[in-house]
């Protein structure tokens, strides 16, 4: 099981597609104090992996001293970063805390759409820089690539480029309008281009010799089957099952992309909010409907739930419009 806290909202970048429309701290953020506590009930509820993440989770002054203490209790303390504050010093202070992965976003090999996409001139530079600093104090990492129309065809070679680098994984997170990302929606795939690229994002993970993972695009899992190609991912939507997020002023949401609320962690503990909420409780049921409900590969697929609320007013249970499969659309294998 994993949890992801959104540490703050505060950010030195301004990416077009950010879900939590990061860029200023709030005055309501979880305090030292409470994150503490909250770390506590994290590893309460049996939660194994921890993901800090934000806005850019590196700008909470004391992130080395609740990555210490996440690892204290037993948690596996791992991040969601752009990359572009870490320097060596801060990667070696990272790895002390017991920090276990970096997961750094790379949106493109050419430096000037990442630049644009991530809303700073230099952050392909200092990504490079970040991937450098934790390669050169033994700090694993993954890359994390959002993916676009724009960047569609350079998706494949951007995983070459994190076995390039040494990268323990690559990640493929596809486009859900919510926070600015609704100012960009008319990038998102079609329907059948999203299908093309899950087959080639599958046919990829075959040939290389690291984790690949489409994220928010869980038929990746019946892709996978479809094509017999091989994969240690067997569930595609974890949202309110093995996976939940902690917003920065604590209220708890199925996933970054879901507006639900399940529960305030300064009301409740976490861990029975984990356990207890309506929300969690329902999702729990896998009772969908639509083609989400009658399809063959529900077990392991389950839709997302993130866009079936966003595309059926707010309905988590709804079928995911955005499966080939389920539209009883025939897509080629490329």
């Amino acid at each position: 099981m994993l949890v992801s806290w959104m540490t703050t909202n505060r950010c030195n970048l301004k990416c077009a597609h950010c879900y939590q429309d990061a860029e200023e701290a709030t005055d309501k953020e979880l305090t030292t104090k409470e994150g503490m506590r909250l770390i506590d009930q994290i590893a309460a509820a049996g939660f194994k992996v921890m993901i800090f993440s934000g806005g850019e989770p590196l700008m909470r002054p004391d992130i080395y001293d609740l990555v210490a203490h996440a690892r204290e209790v037993g948690l596996c303390p791992v991040f969601g970063s752009n990359g572009t504050l870490i320097t060596p010093e801060v990667a070696r202070r990272l790895k002390d805390a017991g920090a276990c992965a970096m997961g750094i976003s790379v949106d493109s090999l050419d430096p000037e759409k990442h630049d644009r996409f991530r809303g700073l001139d230099n952050a392909f530079e200092l990504t490079r820089a970040g991937i450098e600093a934790c390669k050169s104090v033994g700090l694993p990492f993954q890359l994390h690539t959002t993916v676009v129309d724009w960047n569609r065809d350079e998706v494949c070679a951007i995983t070459d480029f994190a076995v390039e680098v040494g990268a323990m994984a690559h990640y493929i997170f596809f486009l859900i309008p919510v926070g600015r990302g609704k100012f960009i929606q008319e990038t998102s795939l079609e329907v059948e281009e999203n299908e093309r690229l899950l087959q080639d994002i599958m046919r990829k993970s075959a040939e290389v010799p690291i984790d690949v993972k489409p994220t928010c695009a869980p038929q990746f899992t019946r892709v996978a089957k479809q094509l017999d190609v091989p994969t240690r991912f067997d569930r595609g939507c974890l949202a309110g099952l093995t996976y939940c997020i902690i917003g920065s002023e604590g209220i708890v949401r199925p996933c970054a992309y879901m507006t639900e609320e399940a529960g305030d962690v300064r009301q409740q503990p976490f861990d029975e909010i984990w356990r207890t909420s309506p929300v969690f409780e329902r999702l729990r049921t896998r009772a969908y409907s639509g083609a989400c409900g009658t399809c063959d590969f529900a077990e392991g697929c389950g839709g997302c739930r993130a866009r079936a609320a966003y595309y059926h007013d707010g309905d988590i249970m709804a079928q995911d419009d955005y499966c080939a499969h389920g539209l009883g659309l025939s897509v080629e294998a490329c």
